[in-house]
């Protein structure tokens, strides 16, 4: 606590957000239990956003965050010690010291950032449904697909391949090859029909609905090379966290997008990262901002996915804090996991309003000396009621204070800044050129002209996919190591450690000397890490 001769700070083990009669403490020890930072439009919620964000890089943890409305850059760049900024931290007792921190941007259309890739097979049939706004017919027949996709080897990497594949699937017993034969294509189909019926207007319904989010800019977002996740979970030179922020103002036209886009990389994190319990601070917290949008509408089968990552992935060492409005915007479900909350003002004007003020003050534990409900419609611009856990982590009584000013730069930066900060990115050529590798619509293509091996030749269009000379010993070799079969939705762990390491090894090759061996060299490389070799940056070498 502070003194009259002592300034407030963060210490090693706990960062400071606010004072009122006492400081506002957030121990990073129960940061991995998540949070929650709401408040009316205008009332201080990106302030406090990038108050924590400081606090945790400075304490070496990575932190991914979305920027709506682009005011979140300015985290990059120095603080101006203004006079209002000068007259809060004294009020605080704190010492105000400009300061920037190590930043990569994002941008899923990679306007503003790096882009930012997953592949169809990554994102899955759950998430993908969610995104395309499927019923539930719908969603059994986008299952089928993905389900014959895994059993015949056809890998979905982009928006036309997930097209070829829903044609492929659609019942056509007339249809014949261009010298009569049967249909190329009859194997597919019938793998599907074994599944169910598959008609083909829900087909025809799913395809309008991938050209509504090719309208909005969603086929930028299926490629490669796709995103490895580890690349959020940086430290600088001095040991603190890389703040990684996503560009989401124009992806925020797309809301169902941006929700879907940011539910798959909780998912991904989950899936991916090792159970390490409770830890002496996270391994990188994640901010999501605009959280209603992820709930509303939502399937019981989504918000049950929610709630498990949400549950689950503190063990992982991932905190996870939802900004939104209201507490009510979230469900019960999941607000329960939220163990931290900084609640700024709310606005009472109609009943509805003052049913919303008396269910956010029920969500903090009661403190006597404070009218909660009364507090939250007095709040100022700046001022907000914090929780946060303490001792054996149960939360702290609510209590009002005055949050701390940033050390970085409040408001947006300019495109030179932005500029100068990703052409230093430590990220820079990894993400920035999309790969148009060979994958289920070439694939589908050669079966069609039959120049590919049916289905059950475990070739994919490579009359077998074991031969041609070494590069056939090395797809035989992976393939014995790692396994032939596609885990359904995602990507093996053998596949995506191939996958680092060609990129590894594109990285480093010099003058492109093997950038015109032929994509067709694809062909040879046998089973899945054999796919997944040609589909990662090596594929982009590769290429005719």
């Amino acid at each position: 606590m502070a003194t009259s001769d002592t300034k407030l700070a963060d210490t090693g083990d706990k960062i400071v957000v606010g004072k009122g009669e006492k400081p506002a403490w957030l121990t990073l020890a129960f940061a991995n239990r998540h949070g929650l930072v709401t408040g009316a439009t205008g009332t201080g919620k990106t302030v406090s956003l990038q108050v924590m964000a400081e606090g945790f890089a400075r304490a070496g943890v990575p932190v991914f965050a979305a920027d709506i409305k682009g005011d979140l850059s300015g985290i990059s760049q120095p603080g101006e010690a203004k006079d209002f900024i000068l007259k809060r931290a004294a009020d605080l007792g704190l010492a105000f010291q400009p300061d920037q921190f190590s930043t990569v941007f994002w941008d899923v259309f990679g306007e503003q950032g790096h882009p930012v890739r997953a592949t169809v097979t990554e994102m899955g049939p759950l998430l993908l449904s969610r995104m395309l706004d499927l019923n539930d017919v719908q969603e059994g027949v986008l299952n089928v697909a993905f389900r014959v996709a895994d059993d015949n080897g056809l890998t979905l990497i982009d928006m036309k391949d997930l097209r070829a594949l829903l044609d492929a699937i659609v019942p056509d017993p007339g249809k014949k090859g261009e010298e009569g034969e049967e249909d190329p294509l009859a194997p597919v189909r019938k793998a599907a029909q074994a599944f169910g019926n598959v008609t083909k207007a829900t087909v025809g319904t799913i395809q309008r609905q991938l050209l509504v989010l090719e309208n909005q800019g969603g086929e930028k977002f299926f490629g490669e090379p796709a995103l490895l996740l580890k690349d959020f979970m940086r430290t600088d030179r001095d040991g603190r966290g890389y703040i990684n922020i996503l560009a989401a103002d124009k992806l925020m036209q797309s809301p169902r997008l941006y929700a879907t886009f940011l539910l798959w990389m909780l998912s991904e994190l989950f899936e991916e990262l090792p159970e390490v319990g409770d830890l002496p601070k996270p391994k990188l917290v994640f901010f999501f901002d605009e959280a209603h949008l992820l709930f509303t509408d939502a399937p019981k089968s989504l918000l049950d996915k929610i709630e498990q990552v949400v549950r689950l992935i503190r063990s992982k060492g991932v905190g996870v804090y939802f900004v939104t409005q209201n507490p009510i915007d979230v469900p019960d479900r999941v607000l329960g996991q939220l163990g931290n909350r900084v609640q700024h003002a709310l606005r009472a004007f109609t009943p509805r309003d003052q049913k919303s003020v008396a269910a956010a003050a029920q969500t903090f534990r009661p403190n006597p000396k404070l009218d909660t409900v009364k507090v939250i419609t007095e709040l100022g611009k700046g001022e907000a009621l914090v929780s946060f856990l303490e001792g054996n982590g149960t939360p702290s009584m609510v209590e009002r204070v005055m949050i701390r000013p940033p050390s970085a730069r409040i408001g947006p930066i300019t495109p030179e800044e932005r500029k100068a900060i990703t052409d230093a990115s430590p990220v820079r050529g990894k993400y920035d050129t999309a790969v148009d590798a060979e994958s289920a619509y070439e694939m589908l293509q050669k079966r069609i002209a039959g120049t590919a091996a049916t289905a059950g030749d475990g070739g994919e269009g490579t009359g077998g996919g074991r031969g041609g000379g070494i590069l056939g010993e090395i797809g035989s070799i992976f393939g014995s190591i790692f396994g032939t079969g596609v885990k359904r939705g995602r990507l093996t762990t053998g596949q995506k450690i191939v996958r680092e390491v060609t990129r590894t090894v594109t990285n480093t090759v010099v003058g492109g000397v093997v950038a015109d061996l032929g994509k067709s060299v694809g062909g040879q490389l046998g089973g899945s890490v054999g796919r997944a070799l040609v589909r990662g940056a090596l594929g982009g070498l590769l290429r005719r």
